[in-house]
């Protein structure tokens, strides 16, 4: 990646619907050339995706939680790929430590919340933080 390549991503982050022509404009480079390199980024894996920030208390979601599973063997949350289609599952990450995965779930109620952790029971011990607020939720990535 060389700094070509981060201006064009510091401006698709703040707005992924950038038109190519207007891409260009921005960075100072041909369509062609900006359709090019973009097209390098998102083969080599740089960019994965084109994706609308929400807003989840406005879109329903009061209730949101990080919860961390204890829970090693073929019960493993992490090897049941139903979990991935559950609604209210927001993010996975696989973690080290006694935990062996953090989960993020947004819910619109503490029912719905309370409904997740039964689901999850059978895989581990859950246990989770309520998100209070979040000063930093998504941040460019820069070089």
């Amino acid at each position: 990646m060389d700094d070509m390549d981060w201006v064009l991503l510091r401006e698709l982050q703040a707005d992924a619907r950038l038109s190519y022509s207007e891409l260009s404009r921005r960075v100072h480079l041909s369509p062609p050339a900006v359709a090019e390199r973009v097209r390098r980024l998102e083969a080599g894996g740089v960019l994965t995706g084109y994706h609308a920030h929400v807003d989840l208390a406005k879109a329903g979601r009061h209730v949101v939680a990080m919860i961390r599973m204890s829970c090693y063997g073929p019960r493993c949350v992490l090897r049941d790929p139903k979990v991935l289609d559950w609604p209210e599952v927001l993010e996975i990450h696989r973690v080290t430590g006694d935990a062996c995965s953090i989960l993020k779930v947004a819910t619109r109620s503490m029912e719905e919340f309370e409904s997740v952790i039964d689901r999850l029971a059978p895989y581990g011990q859950p246990s989770s933080s309520m998100v209070l607020s979040t000063p930093l939720g998504w941040r460019t990535v820069q070089p």
